[in-house]
């Protein structure tokens, strides 16, 4: 029988096999700064995809399913399935399809911008509502709110860590 399960003592186990060991050390390392939050979110945002992956399944979805909490994939770039160009306002979307099934939506963040953000839920949430949180996580720029702020989090650590050596 094939192990889908997920387990930070284990590693990721994607249909049966291990995943990349660089998967494992995101993902334990995500895991390892969320212990650390004063307060659990009720939701989570990762940059990164959800259901939107050829195995269905990921870092979202795996995060998600390793946190029981509501997940959302939201990345710069397509890794799976066809859309059509949406319009240029912000706020416009198509669906992202792969196979026969929708499996996320992708959004243009800000009006007059070449870029767009692939939603996929990862667990515990479904492609509507990842879709609508995103959009009012925007605001106008080009990631959502909450990975724009993980992400200057992060790089004001690094300089700090530089400043220290």
């Amino acid at each position: 029988m094939a192990d889908s399960t997920w387990s930070s003592e284990q590693g990721m186990r994607l249909a049966g096999r291990v995943a990349t060991p660089e998967d494992d050390v995101v993902a334990r390392g995500i895991l390892a700064v969320i212990r650390l939050l004063e307060h659990e979110p009720d939701l989570f945002v990762f940059d990164g995809q959800g259901i939107a992956h050829m195995r269905g399944l990921g870092l979202a979805s795996h995060l998600g399913l390793a946190l029981d909490k509501p997940s959302i994939g939201c990345a710069k770039s397509r890794l799976v399935g066809r859309y059509e160009e949406s319009g240029s306002a912000q706020g416009d979307s198509s669906p992202l399809t792969y196979g026969r099934r929708v499996v996320g939506t992708v959004i243009r963040p800000a009006t007059g911008r070449k870029a767009l953000l692939f939603v996929s839920p990862g667990h515990r949430i479904g492609v509507e509502g990842s879709a609508r949180i995103v959009t009012e996580c925007v605001r106008g720029r080009i990631a959502p709110e909450p990975t724009r702020l993980a992400h200057e989090l992060v790089t004001a650590a690094r300089k700090e860590q530089i400043i220290v050596s």
